[in-house]
């Protein structure tokens, strides 16, 4: 087994709860192992302080699995699994949910999503993807799925010197999966949607537009295959806009509308900037406006690029919402602090010059919960504006 032994008051941001060790880190390292394989991490005074995966290709050279010294087999991973799906089960999520999030979790570089009877696996780790057939070994016998697909064609993994990958693990899965969300039957593309197929993190604030979309004018705007329309159509909105560059998402939109019987939303493919410009000349207005736009920044370097990105987005919805109406504006950027998002709101509220009331602040559903000491857990901000 490795042994790294870290820099003089390396151990403090890990002892704060935070499971990854830089290799700039590390004083140096003895024993041998194979690559993915557990190391040891003690402190400069040799002093334990958790067990890892190790990856020397990585800046991130080990992920933290245990604080004890424990044995990492399939037992370890078995219970881990089991105590992620149980939380989720114990608040009452059964259909589709995110099973497992990663280090918060306590499992670093997995994630498995439930789709009905379905399981979509993304590993983003080396650590992880040396276990990968134990892993869905353990799927299997905890869940008896249909199939499992994997959705490892994610940037990240070239990181850790891996290639995207996608592809049948177990069983069969089909071309579309259904799934049931806030009573709406929905057919999701797991093998080629977005991330592992849905915005799974999202489903209680599309829920929640019910309460602001009723016999109300709501533009949905990058709405993907438009979850927050279809829960706005259902709530009783008078009509659904949607907007999203994709003709293919729009399309499985539209399919989801006629399974469900709707028959007040409009799909627009069309550049959303390009649009709320158009909507803006054409002095048109909306009682509520959701925006769910992509992350605008996905590295530190970026922060400043995607401030402005969502400042321009904001201001250019707040143009077109009627007094009395309701903005719904989100950040998936992890890099983008919560801070950061109310300073942007700030901005883009005054550069408008309207007086606007925050109702609500949300964040990733349940099934999505942030890890104490790891700040990057909390990735989406959702902010509900009423405005006056």
């Amino acid at each position: 087994m490795y042994q790294l032994v870290l820099k003089k008051k390396e151990e403090m941001r890990l002892l704060g709860g935070h499971p990854w060790v830089y290799a700039n880190e590390v004083l140096f390292i003895t024993g041998e192992g194979t690559p993915g394989s557990i190391a040891k991490v003690c402190n400069h005074e040799n002093r334990f302080i958790g067990l890892g995966y190790i990856n020397h290709q990585s800046k991130i050279i080990v992920r933290l699995l245990s604080r004890v010294e424990t044995e990492i087999n399939r037992d370890f991973f078995f219970e881990r699994i089991k105590a992620a799906n149980d939380y989720r089960h114990s608040l009452g999520y059964n259909n589709n949910y995110r099973v497992v999030f990663g280090e918060s979790d306590l499992l670093p570089g997995l994630i498995v999503d439930k789709y009905g009877e379905y399981l979509v696996v993304q590993i983003l780790t080396l650590g992880m993807d040396v276990r990968k057939d134990m892993i869905v070994d353990i799927l299997v016998e905890l869940f008896s799925p249909r199939g499992i697909y994997e959705r490892s064609d994610v940037p990240v993994r070239e990181k850790e010197g891996l290639k995207q990958v996608k592809g049948l693990l177990y069983g069969e899965v089909p071309a579309l999966v259904e799934i049931v969300e806030n009573d709406l039957k929905l057919m999701i593309d797991v093998q080629n949607g977005q991330k592992t197929g849905y915005f799974l993190d999202q489903k209680e604030n599309r829920h929640q537009i019910e309460v602001y979309a009723k016999d109300k004018e709501v533009l949905d705007c990058f709405c993907n295959i438009g979850g927050f329309s279809l829960c706005s159509a259902k709530g009783g909105a008078k009509a659904v806009t949607s907007l999203d560059i994709s003709q293919k998402a729009l399309d499985q939109l539209v399919l989801n509308q006629q399974v469900n019987g709707l028959e007040n939303i409009t799909p627009v493919c069309c550049d959303v900037f390009d649009q709320l410009r158009i909507y803006h000349q054409e002095k048109r207005k909306f009682d509520v406006i959701v925006l769910d736009p992509p992350a605008f920044t996905k590295s530190f370097d970026t922060v400043k690029e995607g401030m402005k990105g969502y400042r321009d987005i904001n201001i250019q919805a707040l143009k077109l919402i009627r007094s009395g109406g309701y903005l719904i504006t989100c950040s998936c950027s992890q890099h983008f602090t919560l801070p950061l998002f109310l300073q942007m709101i700030q901005e883009s509220v005054t550069s408008t010059g309207v007086r606007a009331q925050i109702v609500e602040i949300r964040s990733q559903g349940k099934d999505h919960p942030m890890l104490i000491g790891l700040d990057e857990g909390w990735y989406l901000k959702v902010a509900i504006l009423h405005i006056l």
